[in-house]
């Protein structure tokens, strides 16, 4: 029988232990986090959403607080077209990210960043460039794109030093969208060096409409390696979504991938930004907790703790703040807003039902995103005397992926 860390992951002619933890926003994938997984030997991620939100948190600077006065005239107004935001202070916030990770950096393991492609900013081609740019200016690994995955995004970068240096992956839910990405692309001559592929069980957004359920992830996968092959392509394939143990992590090697992305363990991890109050919902949550919904207004479906915090909160759109969601001035949440307010002019006890300010809520921790298999949380550790959980590290986390067999969790202290 065996472990994941019979295996390697391959990346540009060198090895890694197969373990990805994923990159979760806003700030639930820590600098902590990614830096443990890189000193294991493995590969985490940081996430570049709402980036100068978390710059003006860690190092001091008025990102936030100087967008909100430059456009407090727009507050109450529907219309969200002004906001723009100063790309020298994008590429900065994304610096100063990068570099503090890379920086601190120890192991033979490697930091990628999650670029989240749906964070269209009103103007969404020029805003990602400015974060790409920043990431590989700063010394990134490699930059994973995922979250509306854009079929051009690579020829925004293709003038950048780095281009051919920096490890640059996607993430893709379907043989058909690896197809179109990689069509493309092809004038660039330049291959993903990785591709992560998605299942219908992985935490928050999903790259699937409401039939999520009539999916697998190992029929998609097989689809994949039958499409690489036949194309004689050698691309490594991390996969991601409902990889719950060490075994199933096993399982999906066997079937061929190089590695897996790894997400929903780690979110009860010491080194996971999520607060403790947070935490504890997911430990304590059971599988009926949990449901896929339709309140982001990026559109698309979001795996979510039924009693997540934003649901149902009808708060002021804080565009002029953050704006991250914000494409010709538009976003779905606002025209909920402005359609609840429409009956409640005084702005008094407005809740809105189908829709959730992402950004704020994102910020806040109070958008309570899952993986299916969260409910078993509770499994990886010890229920206290006072009712709440242990907590665990992620060092403690990843050893258990990479050592583990017959299914078995090692519970902490063991």
């Amino acid at each position: 029988m065996k472990c994941v860390d019979d295996f390697r992951l391959k990346l540009n002619g060198k090895e890694y232990v197969p373990i990805v933890i994923g990159g979760m926003g806003v700030d639930i994938s820590t600098e902590k986090l990614a830096l443990e997984a890189a000193r294991l030997g493995g590969i985490g991620h940081i996430s570049d959403a709402m980036s100068m939100d978390s710059a003006d948190r860690y190092f001091g600077t008025r990102y936030t607080k100087n967008k909100t006065f430059q456009f407090k005239a727009l507050i109450g107004q529907k219309d969200k077209s002004g906001i723009v935001f100063n790309l020298g202070e994008v590429e900065e916030a994304t610096r100063l990210h990068v570099a503090s990770a890379m920086e601190k950096k120890r192991g033979d393991g490697l930091i990628f960043i999650n670029c989240m492609e749906k964070l269209t900013m009103n103007a969404p081609r020029e805003t990602l460039r400015a974060r790409l740019r920043a990431a590989m200016d700063a010394g990134i690994d490699g930059i994973t794109l995922a979250a509306g995955l854009h079929a051009n995004s690579f020829k925004l970068i293709e003038d950048h030093p780095r281009f051919r240096d920096v490890k640059l992956g996607i993430i893709v839910s379907s043989v058909r969208a690896l197809q179109i990405f990689l069509r493309r692309n092809a004038k660039l001559n330049r291959l993903p060096d990785y591709v992560v592929v998605e299942g219908p069980l992985a935490g928050g957004h999903l790259g699937f409409g409401m039939d999520w359920a009539k999916y697998d992830l190992k029929t998609i996968v097989g689809e994949i390696i039958e499409y690489l092959r036949a194309e004689k392509l050698e691309i490594p394939l991390i996969a991601a979504g409902g990889v719950f143990t060490g075994s199933d992590a096993v399982s999906f090697m066997e079937q061929g991938v190089g590695g897996v992305q790894v997400a929903t363990r780690f979110t009860i991890s010491k080194e996971c930004g999520l607060p403790d109050k947070a935490k504890q919902a997911y430990l304590s949550a059971d599988e009926d907790d949990i449901e896929v919904n339709l309140v982001s207004p990026t559109g698309y479906p979001m795996r979510m703790l039924k009693k997540t915090p934003a649901l149902g909160i009808g708060l002021r759109p804080n565009c002029e703040s953050y704006g991250y969601l914000l494409e010709n001035g538009k976003c779905a949440y606002l025209e909920s807003y402005y359609r609840e307010l429409g009956s409640r002019p005084d702005g008094k006890l407005i809740s809105v039902k189908d829709k959730i300010c992402l950004c704020t809520h994102m910020r806040n921790y109070n958008v309570w995103t899952c993986g299916h298999y969260t409910y078993r949380l509770k499994e990886t550790t010890r229920q206290m005397g006072d009712g709440s959980y242990e907590l665990p590290d992620a060092e403690h986390i990843f050893r258990d992926y990479q050592f583990s067999k017959d299914h078995k969790i090692l519970l902490p202290g063991e």
